[in-house]
């Protein structure tokens, strides 16, 4: 298993560049096909009669937006051709909420970054990070809105609880988890979880790991119960080293808001690192 098709999402944030040549090496390291969408926040037509100046604001950043889009364009060119790579450029105008995930569908893995609230242009909907984990059935890749990750998933971190989604996360993360130099399987329980069925699951994921030519290390973390697990997980990353963690999101729409369980949500917002999250 490998990833054949990547795509990544781009927008009009100072991050986008960045966010552009970690998966135009991804692209290299898998030997992918590599698609960039250039999808921006849309104000909901209904609303703008309602607030003028909204309309008038998002007319007058038209120009920038368009510049920015031309800009990403010719460095995405320029990456595939310098690592002698194929991909395409997506041109859709519909809402991102909708597009990205329509597109990321059809690919491997997802590359997206994680929204600054210093940075407005990297607002792209409401809780559209929680959007592209559970509508897009694919592997997502969150870049965070600072530090450098160029050579990212050489030493992972997965987060276990033997729940499907993190067997899922485990799965979808095999290409990162062979080309890795290190592997460390965090087994995380928080009060209330229940105790799975299965006999010592770290020491069973280990044993499946390792048959996929994956040699890993396992730490059971049961002293940490009363903090939440987000933190649990964030400080063994900073402990070892880690630069990519690999754990299950989960969660169900309803009406049009996303409702994530508490680790996965407070992931998406604090994490200083990569995550590889799959639903």
């Amino acid at each position: 298993m490998s990833y054949k098709t990547i795509l990544v999402h781009l927008d009009a944030s100072e991050r986008a560049p960045y966010r552009l040549e970690v998966a135009l090496l991804l692209a290299k390291r898998f030997k992918a096909h590599l698609n960039a969408i250039y999808a921006l926040y849309k104000p909901e037509p209904v609303l703008l009669p309602a607030f003028p100046e909204t309309a008038v604001f998002f007319e007058s950043g038209r120009t920038l937006h368009i510049e920015c889009r031309h800009s990403l364009k010719r460095l995405f060119h320029a990456g595939l051709a310098r690592l002698s790579l194929s991909g395409d450029w997506i041109e859709d105008s519909g809402h991102a909420r909708h597009t990205v995930p329509m597109h990321g569908r059809l690919a491997d893995l997802v590359v997206a970054g994680q929204y600054d609230s210093n940075d407005p242009e990297s607002f792209i909907s409401k809780n559209f990070a929680e959007t592209l984990v559970v509508n897009t059935g694919r592997p997502i890749l969150f870049l965070p809105y600072s530090g450098v990750f160029q050579d990212v998933g050489r030493h992972v971190l997965i987060g276990w609880n033997a729940s499907q989604y993190a067997t899922r996360s485990i799965h979808d993360a095999m290409p990162f988890l062979r080309h890795a130099r290190q592997v460390e399987i965090a087994c995380v329980r928080g009060r209330g979880d229940p105790t799975p069925e299965i006999h010592g699951p770290g020491t069973d994921i280990g044993t499946t790991l390792a048959r996929n030519e994956v040699r890993a290390t396992l730490r059971d973390i049961v002293e940490h119960v009363d903090r939440p697990i987000c933190d649990v997980l964030l400080s063994e990353a900073q402990r070892i080293g880690a630069d990519l963690i690999a754990m299950g999101g989960y969660g169900h729409t309803r009406w049009r808001d996303v409702v994530l369980g508490g680790v996965t949500r407070d992931m998406l917002r604090a994490m200083p690192l990569p995550v590889l999250m799959s639903h």
